[in-house]
């Protein structure tokens, strides 16, 4: 009769715990009642509407958001500067560079969302420590109020119209959007996804033409006339454009030649505080609402082509996203091998110091 009732005890336990899961609409359990997400910000991919979405979806779960413009090194070094730290710092989740993803895999917890095999091969760790979320192409934001003369190229930017006009989106020693940017710039000039040294060589001439500004790009900037042409992905660009309302007027330009997709990667910090919410988290971004809620944000989702393939990318969505079918994808060798290159060797050829703008 004891080991009867012990069972029976259980099964009402599991019971009520499934009740409750079930009135929460499959949210965590109470004792993991946040998410500490980390270099997100609102106008990013969208992430504004992909969060308060998660929201809605689990209101019982408070979403933390740490440092919204940190870079993908920054990233890294908040999992490692909290290894021992379950507080409120500690990252349970990463948005990264491609780069970032298989050279820190021991920083990560293998998972695999439901949607797992949607998501291409080339896009993933087969072990599930990481994998790809979306992609884009980098280009040039314009404010043509304060430069109507539109650069179509790499090589135009170093025309002496644009001095001091031109700045990157991050520090190249530590931002994957930075890093890459010096990437496609080596395409623009003669380098390859195998040599990038004509990349460093090319912002070496922007800076030593005065056209290059030793600060971090932003939206902002770039509204204010302050930095007239920012170099960063279409779908940060495009963003912007819908955010100035007509106010500044300004376009995007993806350049003739050097057209380089940058791929990013999610992973869960294997010191995650909230791991089991950042499970949530992960299934709700490869789930096909947040896939398209990504995709209303200009990004080119993970599992795209199998969206379409069943005809659930409404059409004027699809419509809204530039013709990037030129783009090249490097591999993560030439991405591990290019981000050494230009991390340690930007000091040297271009001797510039980017910081966040005072």
């Amino acid at each position: 009769m004891r080991t009867k009732s012990f069972v029976y005890q259980l099964f009402a336990l599991f019971v009520i715990a499934a009740t409750v899961l079930s009135a929460c609409g499959g949210a965590a359990p109470k004792s993991e009642s946040e998410l500490n997400v980390i270099a997100l910000p609102p106008d990013w991919c969208n992430y504004g509407k992909v969060i308060e979405a998660f929201k809605a979806k689990y209101p019982n779960i408070k979403v933390n958001e740490l440092n919204p413009d940190a870079g993908s090194g920054d990233e890294i070094e908040a999992i490692k500067a909290n290894k021992d730290n379950k507080g409120p710092q500690a990252p349970d989740v990463v948005d990264i560079g491609f780069s970032f993803g298989e050279a820190n895999k021991d920083l990560f917890m293998p998972y695999k969302v439901s949607t797992w095999d949607t998501i291409p091969a080339g896009m993933k760790s087969p072990d599930g420590y990481w994998y790809g979320d979306y992609f884009g192409v980098m280009a040039f934001l314009v404010n043509t109020d304060v430069q109507p003369d539109v650069p179509q190229d790499w090589g135009d930017l170093l025309d002496p119209k644009y001095k001091g006009q031109v700045a990157q989106s991050g520090d190249p020693r530590t931002s994957n959007q930075a890093i890459q940017a010096v990437q496609a710039a080596a395409l623009g000039n003669g380098g390859t996804l195998d040599d990038v040294k004509p990349g460093l060589d090319f912002f070496a001439q922007l800076n030593q033409a005065g056209n290059l500004i030793p600060l971090i790009a932003n939206n902002g900037l770039v509204a204010k006339g302050e930095i007239p042409v920012r170099l960063t992905w279409d779908y940060n660009g495009l963003a912007a454009i819908d955010s100035f309302a007509g106010n500044p007027k300004a376009t995007l330009v993806i350049p003739k030649t050097g057209q380089f997709a940058g791929v990013y990667v999610q992973a869960i910090s294997a010191y995650a505080p909230h791991p089991e919410n950042a499970k949530l988290w992960m299934e709700f971004l490869y789930s096909d609402a947040g896939q398209l809620l990504w995709m209303e944000g200009y990004c080119h989702p993970a599992r795209e082509s199998d969206m379409r393939a069943r005809g659930v990318v409404p059409a004027e969505l699809s419509a809204k996203l530039p013709d990037v079918s030129q783009a090249v994808f490097p591999t993560s060798d030439q991405l591990v091998k290019a981000k050494e290159t230009i991390t340690t060797q930007w000091d040297a050829v271009v001797g510039v110091d980017i910081q966040k703008a005072p």
